[in-house]
């Protein structure tokens, strides 16, 4: 199993959804975002912030969304901190995402806020 530029996390885990230690195939888009919420079970809700052009103004206008994807038990994440998402299969109604990497929020950030 292989995601480019992605290496494995330490802790290995029993989750059958896992693409690094279960059976879920990845494919199609990366993507990074902040993580907004972790009340759900196993799942998180990202915020991805992005450029849209306005054809009529020829100008860019910023854009948010917000989508699901779920964590496996091998990855540990907590609101704020920024995560790589890759698509899979459809896991649930709305998640058909799953976390394949996580980078911390900083201390600078976390103490201003």
């Amino acid at each position: 199993m292989g995601i480019p530029n992605i290496s494995p996390p330490d802790k290995t885990c029993e989750d059958p959804n896992c693409p690094f230690h279960g059976h879920l195939p990845v494919r199609g888009r990366m993507m990074e975002g902040t993580v907004t919420s972790t009340s759900m079970y196993k799942t998180i809700t990202i915020q991805t912030d992005y450029f849209s052009l306005v054809r009529k103004y020829s100008r860019f206008e910023r854009r948010r969304s917000k989508k699901q994807a779920r964590v496996p038990d091998c990855l540990d994440v907590k609101v704020g901190d920024t995560v790589k998402v890759i698509e899979c299969r459809p896991l649930s109604k709305t998640v058909s995402r799953v976390v394949v990497s996580v980078s911390r929020k900083s201390s600078a950030v976390q103490e201003a806020e």
